[in-house]
């Protein structure tokens, strides 16, 4: 049966697929910690749902396994200019939610008539599961010192998803950590969020601040974010393992080249319906506008001029109070520059 699975995953698109039990996670305690030191900062669901994800059963009724599968999106693109805004590289596709949820569909399907009687669920980055641990002990990679996965064939850019099931399957080996002595993601992090091997806190984290975090983002971190106005890549970047990353058949096909280097002044004048035109099936919709543009008048802060400061000018009237305010200190921050420059 894992061997017909496999295949199958293959034929719809999928890079790799491994087995794992549905036993609880082996980092489980160090997750429950993780949530009690309050690091997932305002994303409360990791809390709600805390009692599924240590016990996958709670998921499922019955469980028996879990089948882990990987996507790459690794594209061999130039990375953008510092004068256009960053993007991280797994947003600059469609939303790989909607992307994977048709062969993650068929892929259960074809589980359950294997099994007969078989119960299966499926998610993509979707469901109360610890994917990275289960991910780790089925062999799919290993969670590297930034948190991520890691595997040893795409490197660090990778979908995660999973199926689970009553249907009892044998597990594969777990592959184990293959970090050794390196630290460059510990190095490489702007706002130093990995604040020791394998501990992230996330209100520290660009990720987290640009996309997750719905406020104002502090100021102690503003400078750090440069012109990144969606999610960081730069732990995952410095990983070693990336000199061995594959391209992935599924993932090729939805590459949008508008959203390598976008111009950041372009952006912040979207409206409402420009933006929902704009980045319609992208994850990019999750921040809405009042965060992408947030995000973009930080990024303006950090790297524009005089040039931009009509446009700043403007940004600091709009009627969404969040933008108003981040446009406010980007003028801020350019008059500063130029002042000092003029001296």
């Amino acid at each position: 049966m894992k061997k017909q699975i496999q295949e199958r995953a293959l034929e719809l698109g999928f890079d790799a697929c491994h087995f794992t039990t549905a036993q609880p996670p082996d980092h489980a305690e160090h997750f429950q910690r993780w949530l009690a030191a309050e690091h997932h900062g305002e994303m409360g669901w990791l809390s709600r749902n805390a009692h599924k994800r240590v016990e996958p059963n709670q998921v499922l009724a019955e469980a028996k396994s879990i089948i882990t599968l990987a996507v790459s999106y690794e594209t061999k693109t130039p990375e953008p200019v510092k004068a256009a805004g960053v993007i991280a590289r797994y947003a600059r596709y469609a939303d790989y939610h909607d992307i994977l949820a048709e062969p993650l569909k068929l892929l259960t399907e074809f589980v359950n008539r294997l099994g007969g009687q078989t119960k299966s669920l499926w998610y993509v980055d979707t469901g109360p599961l610890l994917e990275r641990d289960l991910a780790q002990r089925a062999g799919l990679g290993f969670v590297g010192k930034h948190t991520n996965l890691i595997s040893r064939k795409f490197g660090n850019w990778i979908f995660l998803s999973e199926i689970i099931t009553t249907l009892e399957l044998e597990p594969d080996a777990p592959e184990k950590n293959r970090c050794g002595s390196c630290t460059r993601c510990i190095t490489a992090c702007p706002t130093e969020a990995i604040t020791a091997p394998f501990q992230l806190d996330a209100r520290k984290c660009i990720s987290y601040l640009t996309i997750e975090l719905k406020g104002s983002i502090p100021e102690e971190f503003r400078a750090a974010i440069g012109n990144r106005i969606y999610g960081c890549d730069d732990c995952l970047a410095a990983c070693p393992w990336n000199r061995f990353a594959q391209e992935g058949k599924l993932m090729k096909p939805h590459y949008r080249e508008g959203l390598a280097a976008p111009d950041l002044l372009e952006l912040l004048a979207l409206d409402e319906a420009g933006f929902k035109e704009r980045f319609a099936g992208s994850p990019i919709l999750r921040t809405k506008r009042r965060g992408l543009l947030r995000n973009v008048c930080v990024a303006l802060g950090n790297v524009g001029d005089e040039k931009t400061l009509p446009a700043l000018e403007k940004a600091a009237s709009d009627a969404e109070p969040l933008i108003a305010e981040h446009s406010t200190w980007a003028i801020g921050q350019i008059n500063s520059r130029t002042a000092k420059g003029s001296v």
